[in-house]
């Protein structure tokens, strides 16, 4: 049997892989709500940057200006396909580090200085991600007809055959 935090790892690799697949195939300028597509992309990957771990214990990156992470606050820099694919490198890297860390016990405990458990923030993230991942899809699907392919840890290999179903 595996454990809770293998289980976790295994599932956390498989949402930040579709949350690439979403970056690969969406329409970053398609309007949602008024705000580009980019800018949900964007704010998914700074909520897993801080929400994953501990929110009150969070130093943003040097690169994210305050307020960045509200699809609707405007911001001064237009953040590239690339450059958020790079960003999602580096909070998948960060997260991997960290579950690395874990143990199944550390999960029932909370973080200093937040009300939430460690597993809380887990499972907080992995809706979060799995909302805006399936509103990136959703929006390209409605304008392209096609459905990004969506993976399971268990279903990796599909990557194989490109990013639609």
């Amino acid at each position: 049997m595996h454990s809770v935090c293998e289980m976790i790892r295994r599932q956390t690799e498989a949402n930040f892989v579709n949350l690439m697949i979403a970056l690969k195939t969406y329409d970053r300028e398609a309007l949602v709500c008024g705000a580009p597509a980019w800018r949900f992309a964007y704010h998914t990957l700074c909520s897993a940057d801080r929400w994953y771990f501990n929110p009150y214990d969070y130093t943003p990156r040097q690169s994210f200006e305050p307020g960045s992470d509200n699809p609707y606050h405007p911001i001064t820099h237009i953040w590239t396909d690339e450059e958020l694919l790079h960003l999602l490198e580096a909070v998948k890297q960060k997260t991997a580090d960290y579950l690395d860390k874990l143990d199944d016990a550390m999960l029932n405990e909370c973080p200093p200085g937040c009300e939430f458990s460690r597993l809380e923030l887990i499972l907080m993230q992995f809706r979060h991600m799995s909302v805006h991942i399936g509103l990136l899809n959703g929006q390209t699907a409605e304008r392209t007809g096609k459905f990004p392919l969506y993976v399971s840890p268990h279903s990796m290999d599909r990557l194989r055959n490109g990013y639609w179903e």
